[in-house]
């Protein structure tokens, strides 16, 4: 029985972790979620993707923890092959090559956390929470959140959240930039569905090309991240996309357009 639900809506693809009772991050959905990312990066229809949870309590709980004592076995590497092959999904969701958005509707813990900091954008009910708890099981986090976290919020509070692995609330994670917007529960599936419409309407071409700009260009120097900066600037300018949107400036219209 699938653990990942798809369904489109105006170029929206919405991916649903429906793994009860907390949505646990198991194999079978990580390899799920992969094969549905590999599927709709190539799918000409799908303009934005969302990834939430089922139900009302869990984005995703975490990892599935049952899953664990095969690595309690004392031998080295097994444990460092088995989160290389996790950060596969984790990996092809950020570089998923449209917007993604993670609707936060309930807890988002461990490999939860890591899945919402592998999008581009994070929007939470304000009773969720989340956290990296790894700390409690004399772990830490395995699915890049070690990474991925302190590029977002920062180095000190990175750690803060890490070394104690206490959940914080949707209120404190968008004072630190962890989640870019918090809505009432009952509001949020159909904000996040307005911005991932808006976002649906954005030219497809400039929205990849930002999205390659801003995470090739953290991860090296200014004069190197400025030099990307040209070069895809460069390339938008190539596209029909942006002849009609200056255009439709010209003439005082609506753009049309055709993310080519």
């Amino acid at each position: 029985m699938a653990k990942v639900d798809l369904r489109k809506e105006n170029q929206v693809a919405i991916l649903t972790i429906n793994n009860p009772p907390a949505n646990a991050l198991s194999s079978q959905v990580s390899v799920e979620l992969l094969r549905h990312l590999e599927a709709l990066g190539k799918d000409d229809e799908v303009r934005v993707l969302v990834v939430t949870g089922a139900g009302e309590r869990f984005f995703m709980a975490g990892a599935d923890i049952k899953e664990f004592p095969g690595l309690l076995k004392g031998q080295s590497g097994l444990a460092g092959a088995f989160a290389l092959e996790t950060h596969k999904m984790f990996n092809a969701l950020d570089n998923f090559p449209k917007p993604t958005i993670a609707v936060v509707n309930g807890f988002a813990l461990g490999g939860g956390c890591e899945l919402a900091l592998a999008c581009d954008l994070r929007i939470a009910a304000d009773n969720a929470q989340l956290g990296l708890p790894e700390i409690t099981l004399g772990l830490f986090p395995g699915g890049g959140g070690t990474q991925r976290l302190p590029r977002l919020i920062g180095e000190a509070k990175a750690k803060e959240l890490m070394f104690l692995g206490d959940p914080i609330s949707a209120r404190e994670a968008l004072e630190i930039g962890l989640v870019n917007r918090v809505v009432p529960a009952p509001e949020l599936t159909g904000e996040a569905m307005k911005l991932a419409k808006k976002l649906a309407s954005r030219p497809g071409v400039a929205l990849n090309l930002i999205k390659q700009a801003v995470d090739r260009g953290v991860q090296v120097s200014l004069e190197l991240g400025l030099k990307i900066e040209a070069d895809l600037f460069d390339r938008v300018f190539l596209t029909q996309d942006v002849q009609e949107g200056v255009s439709a400036f010209i003439e005082k219209r609506k753009a049309q357009f055709k993310h080519r």
